[in-house]
């Protein structure tokens, strides 16, 4: 009786964020994000080996949005029923497969496919591993659900008073996996194994987190115990079996347009999309524009990946926890998107100086901006429906990385520096938008009284 007595109570724990710790959840994040940002530094040079160019490479970055689109409120929706751990397992599972796939295109002879020469798209070959790696890049991307069912897991666990906190320690969790995975694979390319070893590297990082998910990251929406279970509620997938859990909510999957009724939820997805499209832009961008503007090498981008991430640890660790007790998440969304607009302007000249006090305008912005807007958005939701509504935000995010990602290389083809205007553009009109979140804050305070 005592043992379940204290099972019940670390239920309880965790559905109102009491006592739990966060280091599971934080953990599973670092090492999503050291494997994803560990081929960031030299994916451009690999796609340009195999025979593509700038479009070809902005193509290649958003395979894993465009299929995340369609994967991720699938898993969102399925982690409001079955539980969040299970979800992130099968996640992490495909992320792992995707990268042993990306391994095998690089051992692949460069047969080519098919050529293009555009005046759109420019000249570009597509070769047979280039078409292995753009099909690993898509696998990830539909089971690549894990940041938008852990940010679900986050609001399970936390008391809305401390969510603006946590999710910038989330933040922190992920910005130390950009530190780790670019500055490890500029030290792993100038090994012997060349690209092979950052690849490598990624498959033990995955294979780390997907024994950290089964060994130590406990279910937040725990199954009723003791309670028969029905056939047709016990499913598998992957060989994992997936048991429907039963919530003081109603399991019912939502209709998409039932979401899209919320209260304020069209307003915070169509921002959480023009944010990811600005951010996508520069992602495209800048590694093109580090390499013909800057003569930058894979070492060098990934001392400035590192640098940046570093300058983001420091707003979100020390800035982010004294100012979220003073001002509103609104108030440092408006104040972050103004910092993050004017990141993307010191850009254009295309000077090593004003591209590192670009990062420092990045990480203030991007510091305090993100974690709020996901603490901000967790709250308008409710309890009810966090893993669909940040499954659907993660495919909103999708849709504007495609968007941003193709564009960004295109742009850059065509305008080259001046391509970070229409970033910055983009985050100026999220800044306008913002004062509206006040608003929304003040309907958040009149429901919970």
């Amino acid at each position: 009786m005592e043992k379940e007595n204290k099972g019940k109570k670390n239920n309880s724990d965790l559905r109102t964020g009491e006592n739990v710790s966060l280091l599971p959840i934080l953990a599973v994040n670092f090492i999503g994000t050291l494997g994803f940002s560990i081929v960031l530094p030299f994916l451009v040079f690999l796609v340009n080996r195999l025979g593509g160019n700038a479009f070809i490479y902005g193509l290649a970055s958003a395979m894993y949005p465009a299929f995340q689109l369609v994967g991720a409120p699938i898993l969102g929706r399925w982690s409001d029923t079955y539980g969040r751990k299970k979800i992130l397992f099968i996640s992490q599972l495909g992320t792992l497969l995707s990268w042993i796939i990306f391994l095998v295109a690089l051992f692949l002879p460069v047969i080519s496919l098919f050529k293009i020469d555009s005046r759109v798209l420019g000249a570009f070959t597509v070769t047979l591993p280039l078409a292995v790696l753009f099909f690993a890049r898509a696998l990830d991307g539909l089971t690549g659900g894990n940041v938008s069912v852990a940010n679900a897991y986050l609001a399970d666990i936390t008391a809305e008073r401390d969510r603006s906190q946590n999710f910038g320690k989330m933040a922190i969790s992920e910005n130390l996996g950009f530190i780790v995975g670019p500055a490890l694979a500029g030290i792993l390319s100038l090994t012997m194994y060349g690209n092979v070893a950052p690849v490598l590297g990624a498959i033990v990082i995955s294979l780390i987190g997907t024994f950290l998910i089964i060994s130590y990251l406990p279910e937040s929406k725990e199954c009723a115990p003791g309670e028969p279970e029905e056939a047709e509620k016990v499913r598998k997938i992957f060989s994992y079996e997936i048991r429907e859990c039963k919530t003081t909510f109603e399991t019912k999957k939502p209709e998409f347009r039932e979401i899209m009724r919320l209260q304020n939820i069209p307003y915070m997805l169509g921002l959480y999309f023009l944010i990811d499209l600005g951010y996508n832009v520069f992602y495209t961008a800048f590694p093109l524009h580090a390499i013909s503007t800057l003569n930058w090498s894979i070492a060098k981008m990934g001392v400035y990946f590192t640098v940046l991430s570093g300058l983001l640890i420091i707003v979100q660790s020390t800035v982010l926890p004294r100012v979220s007790r003073k001002y509103s998440d609104a108030a440092l969304i408006i104040f972050g998107s103004l910092m993050l607009g004017t990141n993307f302007l010191l850009l254009i000249p295309g000077n090593i100086f004003l591209t590192y006090l670009a990062a420092g305008f990045f990480a203030l912005g991007d510091g305090l901006m993100w974690p709020s807007f996901l603490s901000l958005l967790s709250k308008v939701v409710g309890r009810k429906y966090q893993g669909t509504i940040q499954g659907i935000a993660s495919s909103f995010g999708g849709l504007a990385s495609i968007t941003g990602l193709i564009l960004g290389g295109l742009l850059y083809e065509k305008l080259a520096g001046a391509s970070f205007l229409i970033a910055g553009l983009v985050i100026y009109t999220v800044f306008l938008l913002n004062f509206r979140l006040r608003h929304f804050e003040e309907q958040i305070i009149l429901r919970n009284r």
